[in-house]
């Protein structure tokens, strides 16, 4: 099995950690904990993540995807878009579109990608239905490029360990500690590692079932916790990324 000497994670907040730890005491997130998972089998490991909240793909194709590809990087892992499917009242097309010629230039980088599906939102939230022809459209896009590029795709839609509560954080959008453990280990599944299992996907069965009071419990977190602050920040004409850095802009060894 190949292995990786320079990691480099592109995306939003899922990618920079939010809900798995704060921004007081740091964030881990999935990446962190991938990259950590990666220095175990080869030591030496560097990792940049240059995820940042509140991006979205046009973000990862203008500004990240070049430094990624500047530092070298053998090993990307992208998730971005949800942003693109929440947020964008017009231009959903166009994303999409910017979505296509971001994978191609991930091709082209000469890297491992790890790319992945988002979960079936409608199986979370009540509102998630609204959004349910956009979330398969960008699914769709996504495991094409997968297809057509060689990508390691991780299939969050299809896992029925996505669709459990608390493999989420309140706002039911990030993932808990949880959930960035679950997705650790389907980023390892993806990429072959040793000791890596479907496991992740599969549905605890010591946890809650979404029943009809959680999922509308969801939808009034959710609405507290994401699209309020959301619309606060949309009237003043911002975004919950605004004046921040990535908080790994370069390749250091793995320090968690």
């Amino acid at each position: 099995m190949l292995g990786y000497s320079r990691y480099v994670a592109l995306g939003d907040s899922q990618t920079e950690g939010l809900w798995d730890g704060d921004d007081q005491t740091g964030l881990i997130g999935f990446a962190d904990r991938l990259a950590m998972r990666l220095d175990g089998h080869w030591p030496g490991l560097r990792y940049a993540n240059l995820a940042i909240r509140g991006k979205q793909i046009r973000d990862v194709l203008d500004d990240q995807m070049p430094q990624a590809v500047a530092m070298g990087a053998d090993l990307i892992t992208v998730c971005i878009g949800m942003n693109d499917v929440t947020r964008s009242v017009r231009g959903f097309d166009q994303a999409l579109d910017q979505l296509d010629v971001l994978h191609e230039r991930l091709a082209d980088a000469g890297a491992t990608v790890v790319t992945t599906t988002f979960p079936d939102l409608a199986r979370i939230l009540p509102i998630g239905r609204v959004l349910a022809a956009r979330v398969i459209a960008i699914n769709d896009r996504i495991r094409g490029a997968a297809d057509r590029h060689g990508f390691r795709l991780v299939d969050l839609y299809r896992a029925p360990s996505m669709t459990q509560p608390d493999t989420w954080s309140p706002d039911r959008v990030h993932g808990s500690a949880k959930g960035h453990m679950l997705f650790a280990e389907a980023a390892a599944e993806a990429l072959g590692l040793p000791g890596s299992s479907h496991d992740w996907a599969r549905a605890d069965p010591g946890a809650a079932t979404p029943s009809v009071r959680s999922r509308l419990t969801s939808q009034v977190l959710w609405t507290q916790n994401m699209l309020m602050p959301w619309l606060w920040n949309h009237v003043r004409g911002r975004s919950s990324g605004d004046g921040r850095a990535p908080r790994r802009p370069v390749l250091d060894p793995v320090r968690v």
